[in-house]
This record gives C-alpha cells, structure tokens and sequence, in this order.
C-alpha cells in the first residue's frame, strides 16, 4: 500500500481512498455533510485553469474544493492514473 498523502497533490485521473480528516471541528463537519468520510474513494476529476478550485467525484457527484480545504484530507493513492 502507498503513503499517506494530501488530498490535493494528486493529479486529475487518479483515484484515492481518505484516510483521516484534518482541520477545525467547524471545516470537518462541513466535510462530513458534503460526503467526505474515512474509508470513501474519491476520485481527482480536474484543475480549474489557474489550478483552484479541484473537482473531484465522490458518493456519485462532483464536488470542488479550494487547495486550502483538499490539505485537510489525508489519502492513500490506489494507483496510477491512466494517461
């Protein structure tokens, strides 16, 4: 299994699994609500053109979350991303 790594330093393609939530009670919270739980697979969908916010694919819908937000999730990289 690969080392536990920040949610936004993946690229658009690859698919993690979150490992553990960091951040204040409020912002952890707001992330639970929006689907954001250990265990979930999530998947780096794209940049926006100057690179903030991420869309990423989770519970079966999109969701974009500024850098600042995706470094409070921790991930575990299922593999490369094809292409």
């Amino acid at each position: 299994m690969s080392e536990p790594t920040q949610l936004h330093l993946l690229h658009p393609g690859q698919r993690a699994t979150i490992t553990r939530i960091n951040g204040v009670s409020a912002l952890r919270r707001r992330f639970i609500e929006m689907g954001i739980v250990k265990g979930e697979t999530i998947l780096i969908e794209r940049h926006a053109p100057l690179g903030d916010p991420i869309e990423y694919f989770v519970k079966g819908y999109h969701l974009a979350l500024r850098k600042e937000e995706a470094a409070q999730i921790d991930v575990i990289l299922h593999g490369e991303a094809n292409g």
